[in-house]
């Protein structure tokens, strides 16, 4: 066998593999004797059947299998002679392999990229403080309030927090909604719906429940609503200033239930102290949980700019820019955008998902070396814990999944890996240095 290697990139190198006739012979030879030991011919023995007459019956079938062999030969052994670490094979090209000539095969490959760990003490994270302020559990109580509260008729104007039941019909350019996208008519003419007035979130219309203050039932009004210039929903919208005319039908005002022995023990507690230390220990959980995602993140960030520049295989940059691709498309058609919105930012958003890609790549090599570095691995109760997690998440029993994964050594695979990409994360994490922020003020 002959080697030759060349270099396409820092991560992707092709190896041509010259076969001799004899290796070549040999891988055919055995292909035949495989055929051979398996053959049921009329007139002979199970196994016994002559070559020749083995190998004119199955010709077909001796050619695909010999064909591969050789080309499987000539990566194999390539690939141990070059000592390459192979992430993915890219390409093959087979050339001709035939009885009485060498063969050539051009195999192209992603291989591992080569970098140096930096130092892993001392990223700076910060986080803020796990004790929860008196002014946050009363918002998550008023929060709990708010969930049970009921909406009774109010025969007033309204105002912030109230919902209003009303009727619109909008125009735009001088033309009515209805005309412009007359596949989106809630944003067009809408005869009855609910908006909050000056609420958190906005409603169908971005920005319309904050004009709609002071209007009582019946009350007429014309108001102008700008439309994002990134307005997904209707790209035809996207930027334009509409004019709606709006009636008002009724007026509804959130009516919080009182803080009794019901709502008290709805929420398992028998007095309002308790009810109010239930919520700060649920507080001092959800601090510490974003805390912690906030220093695997920040440490992630910052051993990537530590490492600084380093080549990734192109394939599985490119793999996992089409699953960000996906992700983002399935998400935002859930959300109303047209199929015609993502053909037209088609260049955009495939280089956004790549450069997201990059990184992605990026850190699972650094992490993947911190782990062979710390001789990090994964037990039986890791797994467990895996499945526990997973199971929990989709809804399935656990010893059920773990059916469905040993059935599967790719999704075994992944799940170690993930494990101990996570592991690493955590060490990470525990070399940090740690800085407490002053929390933001409460509206």
């Amino acid at each position: 066998m002959n080697l030759e290697i060349k270099d396409i990139s820092a991560t992707r190198k092709s190896l041509i593999v010259t076969l001799t006739s004899a290796e070549v012979e040999a891988e055919h030879q055995a292909v035949v004797a495989e055929f051979g030991r398996m053959a049921r011919l009329p007139g002979f023995r199970p196994g016994k059947a002559p070559a020749a007459i083995v190998a004119k019956r199955y010709a077909k079938e001796i050619a695909d299998e010999f064909k591969q062999k050789v080309v499987a030969k000539a990566y194999r052994e390539g690939s141990e002679q070059a000592k390459l670490d192979v992430v993915q094979v890219t390409d093959v090209e087979e050339g001709t392999v035939a009885l009485g000539a060498v063969a050539t095969i051009t195999v192209t490959v992603d291989v591992r990229p080569v970098f140096a760990l930096p130092d892993l003490a001392g990223l700076a994270t910060e986080v803020r403080p796990e004790e929860p302020t008196d002014a946050e559990v009363d918002a998550m109580i008023e929060g709990l309030r708010a969930e049970r509260a009921d909406f009774q008729p109010a025969a007033r104007a309204a105002r912030k927090g109230d919902y209003v039941k009303l009727a619109y019909e909008g125009h735009v350019d001088g033309k009515p909604i209805t005309e412009v996208a007359p596949d989106k008519q809630i944003y067009g003419k809408v005869p009855q719906t609910w908006e909050e007035i000056e609420g958190a979130n906005d409603g169908v219309i971005p920005g319309l429940g904050k004009l709609l203050g002071g209007m009582a039932a019946g009350d007429k009004r014309d108001v102008t609503v700008t439309f994002p210039a990134d307005f997904a929903a209707v790209p035809a919208l996207a930027g334009k200033a509409a004019t709606y005319a709006v009636e008002l039908q009724e007026v509804r005002e959130r009516v919080l239930p009182a803080m009794d022995e019901a709502f008290l023990k709805t929420h398992q507690a028998d007095s309002l102290d308790a009810l109010k230390a239930n919520v700060r220990n649920q507080l001092k959980l959800r601090l510490a949980q974003e805390n912690h995602q906030a220093q695997r993140n920040q440490v992630v960030e910052q051993l990537a700019k530590r490492a600084g520049e380093f080549a990734v295989p192109d394939s599985m940059v490119e793999e996992e820019t089409q699953g960000i691709l996906r992700r983002f498309i399935e998400e935002n058609m859930r959300r109303g955008m047209p199929a015609e919105q993502f053909e037209k930012d088609k260049a955009q958003l495939h280089a956004g998902a790549r450069q997201s890609a990059i990184a992605r790549v990026k850190t699972r090599f650094l992490l993947g070396k911190i782990a062979e570095q710390e001789k990090l691995t994964v037990t039986q109760d890791d797994l467990n814990n895996f499945l526990y997690r997973e199971a929990v998440m989709s809804g399935q029993r656990p010893e059920k999944l773990a059916k469905e994964l040993t059935k599967d050594r790719d999704r075994v695979r992944v799940a170690q890996q993930s494990i101990v990409f996570d592991k690493a994360l955590d060490l990470l994490v525990s070399k940090a240095t740690v800085t407490t922020i002053a929390p933001k003020p409460t509206a």
